[in-house]
Parts: C-alpha cells; sequence; structure tokens
C-alpha cells in the first residue's frame, strides 16, 4: 500500500474481512491484521445465517456454492414435557428461514476476495490509522490493551460441537431440544440444550451438533469414543434421524453472556485516532438462537453505513460519528442478549411449576399467530442492510 491505510482492521475473521471488503469498495484504504492460526484442530463449526447476512455476503460476491450452504426450511424445538414449537419458511411466503453455512468454506471465499481488492493491505501487525476497529473476538488482546471492560455472565453450560452422518436425511429442518440430562458427580439432573442443524445441501444426511451442557456432562461426552458418544446423542434426541456416525473431532468452549462497556474511544496518546469494537470483541451470547454472527455481521454493514454516510468533512476518528454506530447496534445487541439470556434461563429452572409453564408457554407461541409470525421475520433478519451505493462525498487524501 503506498499510502498510509484509512482505517486499520485488527482481526481476520469473517466479521473482519467483511468489514474490510465493504469498506475498500468505497475506496477506504484498509490494513487488516491477520495473524496465523495456531491451533492444527479441524474446524467443525457451521452458522445459521439470516436473510440480512445473506445479502451482505452476496453483495461482496462471497456467498458459498451448494453443499457449503443448506437451506433451512423448518425449525422444530421441543420442550422438556411435551411442549413443542415448529417455525416454517412457507407461513412466511419464503423458500427457507435461514441457511446453515461451512465456516471454512465461507472464510476461504472471504480471503480470496480479500487479495483480489488492491485497496486492502494483509498485514502482520497492527498499523496506525485514523480509525482501528477491533474484530479479533471475544478474548480480544486489543480490548483488554485498550482498558476496556468486558462484563461478562459465566453459564453453567459448555456447548460440545462436532459432525455426524445420519441414517436419514435431514429434510432442511433444524432441531433443538431443551431438556434435563445426567451429570457425573451431581445428583440432580441438569438443564441441556441440544441441536441438530442440517449440512451437506439438500435432500443432505450430515448435521452439525450443538450440545450446550453441564462443564462435567461435557468433559464426559468429549471422553467418549465415537461409537459411544453417537449412541448417547441418538439417545439424548430420540433416534431423531435414526443411527448417526462421527465425521469429525469434537470441540468444547465455555458459553457465556458479554458486551463491552463501550464500543468506540480514542486511541491513546493521540488526538487523531479512534476506535471501535465490532462482533465477538464487543459482545457474546448463548449460541441456542443462532444469531452470534448474524449480529456480528449486522455491525460490520452498521459501521460501513455510518462511515459510507457521513458529512464529507467529518474525520473517520470523529467519535461524534462513531457514537452513530454505537448507538445503532448496542440497543440490537442488548434485545438480543436479553432475548437469549431469558430462554437459557427459563429452561435452567427446576421444579413441575416451572416445567409446566415453559412448555405450555412453547405451545402457547406455538399458536400465537401474528405475534409467531412477527418474532420469526426479525429472526429471519427480513431487513437486510443496504447494498453498494457510490460514495460521492468521501474526502480524498
Amino acid at each position: 500500500m503506498s499510502h498510509p491505510p484509512d482505517i486499520c482492521i485488527r482481526g481476520a475473521g469473517i466479521v473482519g474481512r467483511s468489514l474490510a471488503l465493504l469498506l475498500a469498495r468505497e475506496h477506504w484504504r484498509v490494513a487488516l491484521v491477520d495473524v496465523p492460526k495456531t491451533s492444527t484442530a479441524p474446524d467443525v463449526r457451521a452458522y445459521s445465517l439470516n436473510g440480512a447476512a445473506q445479502s451482505l455476503l452476496q453483495s461482496l460476491r462471497c456467498w458459498p456454492d451448494s453443499p457449503a450452504v443448506t437451506p433451512v426450511h423448518q425449525m422444530q424445538v421441543w420442550g422438556d414435557d411435551g411442549g413443542q414449537l415448529t417455525f416454517n419458511a412457507r407461513d412466511q411466503g419464503a423458500g427457507e428461514l435461514n441457511w446453515m453455512v461451512d465456516v471454512p468454506v465461507l472464510e476461504a471465499r472471504l480471503a480470496a476476495a480479500v487479495q483480489f481488492q488492491p485497496l486492502i493491505e494483509v498485514v502482520s501487525a497492527p498499523v496506525p490509522a485514523p480509525l482501528t476497529v477491533v474484530c479479533e473476538g471475544r478474548a480480544s488482546q486489543t480490548r483488554a490493551e485498550l482498558g476496556i471492560g468486558f462484563d461478562i455472565t459465566h453459564y453453567e453450560q459448555h456447548a460440545v460441537a462436532t459432525r455426524l452422518q445420519c441414517e436419514q436425511p435431514h429434510g432442511g429442518v433444524a432441531r433443538q431440544w431443551f431438556r434435563f440430562g445426567e451429570t457425573p458427580g451431581l445428583s440432580q439432573a441438569q438443564a441441556e440444550i441440544l441441536a441438530l442443524l442440517p449440512l451437506g445441501g439438500e435432500g443432505g444426511h450430515e448435521v452439525a451438533l450443538v450440545w450446550s451442557t453441564h462443564p462435567a456432562r461435557a468433559q464426559a461426552l468429549m471422553a467418549l469414543n465415537a461409537e459411544d458418544f453417537s449412541h448417547e446423542l441418538a439417545t439424548a434426541c430420540g433416534l431423531a434421524l435414526g443411527r448417526m456416525t462421527l465425521t469429525s473431532e469434537r470441540a468444547v468452549w465455555p458459553l457465556q453472556l458479554a458486551r463491552a462497556e463501550r464500543w468506540i474511544g480514542p486511541m491513546p496518546g493521540t488526538s487523531a485516532q479512534s476506535f471501535a469494537l465490532a462482533g465477538d470483541a464487543a459482545h457474546a451470547m448463548h449460541p441456542l438462537a443462532g444469531q452470534g454472527l448474524n449480529v456480528g455481521l449486522a455491525d460490520a454493514a452498521e459501521l460501513a453505513k455510518v462511515i459510507r454516510t457521513k458529512e464529507f468533512w467529518r474525520p473517520l476518528h470523529d467519535l461524534k460519528l462513531l457514537r452513530r454506530y454505537e448507538r445503532a447496534r448496542q440497543a440490537d445487541v442488548q434485545a438480543m442478549g436479553l432475548v437469549t439470556d431469558t430462554l437459557q434461563r427459563l429452561f435452567a429452572q427446576q421444579g413441575p411449576v416451572w416445567q409446566q409453564l415453559r412448555n405450555r408457554g412453547l405451545s402457547g407461541f406455538d399458536r400465537s399467530g401474528p405475534l409467531k409470525r412477527w418474532m420469526t421475520r426479525q429472526a429471519m433478519g427480513s431487513a437486510a442492510p443496504a447494498t453498494h451505493t457510490p460514495l460521492t462525498e468521501k474526502a480524498t487524501s
């Protein structure tokens, strides 16, 4: 890059690369800090992406092809005592509720797009810029160095993730169970959430598992051999897809609700540089609603929009400008975090009264008509981010 960058993005994950591409197409010079991964473990992640995220990635020409993208036509949710809730795309007049996307394939598409964008320079260490955007994830070193508090609520749950081949096709259905499972060393059954998410394209037999359970139970599941783990899972989900066979390694990580105390501010020691947080560096939530990456990509879309529509005379480090981004995103993130936290806590409560309340609530919401349709549209991300608008007011430098 022959000129200093306008923006330095620290973190080259999905959110960081997407933001870099959004900014570069508006003719901003971007330095993208990409630190090579040290882990050699296979990546088993698969994300649920909504319509807004799809529109954004399609506008960047980074939306993967089948079978790396699997449309979800229906979602089925079961409570722990007969409660049931079903979401159907056809009830919304849509072809799908969302899409399950293979993370390694999506990351590869974004990395290739970055390589072909001359206004993005991939660097191995941060460089000075009027605006630094921190997209390093929930364990962000930059956020810690800036002294920004990260308010964390630790759930007494870990997520166990893997991929499996099933005897029966998934049918484009995402399945989720709220249940109680026996945990080694504990006399009382513990709440857990088990999700089987369709992969491998239409008609596929592959699923991604996210099993949120007590840490002791998670470690016990990780210690099982592949055959015993598959049997344990098939029993827990009532053989919903027949016999299952592990096709990948298992991964485990702790679950939390977290939010940075502030998302913007001046860089220390200078009056002409500022920072903004985005993605998991700014927030984290329980995976039960599958909204984590959707929220992160919405951060990228909003920050790019704020920069695109700024007054031509306002510099990138202007905190009044960056507050527009912070205000726009904090309310939505807080609302989504509240929903996931409330659901997690509701299903963690034991006793017949709580059991009856939540299962009646599930079935009642299933029959709620307009409310259910409205909530479904919100989860689908029907309000897609604006696509590319030619920039007419960017000051040249």
